[in-house]
């Protein structure tokens, strides 16, 4: 007896039906009598639905289901659907190619929109605006700068980077730079405090309570 094994069938459409909901469409292909075959059709459909009774009476599942139908018979079954017959084409379309900007960072650390931002201060005419603006971006960049290298950069070095990505375009107050403090603090992990707890309790504890060895010395003083 010749076995039938699965690589012997035609391929399955869409496997989550299983092969007897396929072979139930290849039967609707071999119905001549049209009134027939849409009668046959519409209880596969039903059967189909059977699969996800919760979803069966929507009226979007039930559209999906048709068009599973035609996709499972490899869009030959001529049946009258109720909605609008499905195609090859329009399934098979593929996605419109997404267009990646190739733009280089020059400080990375900073961010891209640190340079958009000063390149779009280039056209600010009130000094007094912009020299608040430059102020709060020169913090933010000392902060950042810190998260990325865990120091604090010079003040020379904010200036000196706001004239590259401002392409000189910016007059800077330098001597309000310069003297510039962060706002940043650094904050301490648990793992960074709690030796420095540890080494204290254990200098307090030192201060209150004498050591075994100076006991027995007190107590031999005072015999």
């Amino acid at each position: 007896m010749e076995k039938n094994y699965n690589y012997k069938r035609r391929k399955l459409y869409l496997p989550e039906y299983g092969r007897h909901i396929h072979e139930m469409v290849d039967q609707l292909l071999l119905i001549e009598d049209r009134e027939e075959r849409n009668s046959q059709a519409r209880a596969v459909i039903a059967v189909m639905g059977n699969l996800n009774p919760l979803l069966r009476d929507t009226a979007d599942f039930t559209h999906k289901l048709w068009d599973h139908l035609f996709i499972m018979s490899d869009f030959q079954l001529d049946v009258d659907s109720p909605y609008e017959r499905p195609t090859r084409e329009g399934l098979m379309m593929k996605p419109r190619r997404l267009e990646y900007s190739q733009e280089r960072i020059a400080f990375k650390h900073y961010g891209k929109y640190v340079a958009h931002t000063l390149k779009a201060l280039r056209d600010e005419n009130n000094q007094e605006a912009l020299d608040v603006a430059i102020g709060s971006i020169a913090r933010y960049m000392r902060s950042k700068s810190f998260e990325y290298n865990q120091e604090h950069p010079n003040n020379e070095v904010i200036i000196k980077d706001i004239k590259i990505m401002s392409e000189d375009g910016i007059k800077l107050d330098e001597v309000a730079l310069n003297n510039l403090r962060s706002d940043y603090k650094q904050h301490l992990s648990p793992r960074q405090t709690k030796p420095q707890q540890k080494g204290n309790a254990k200098q307090m504890q030192g201060k209150n309570h004498p050591s075994p060895k100076n006991r027995n010395q007190n107590k031999a003083a005072k015999r």
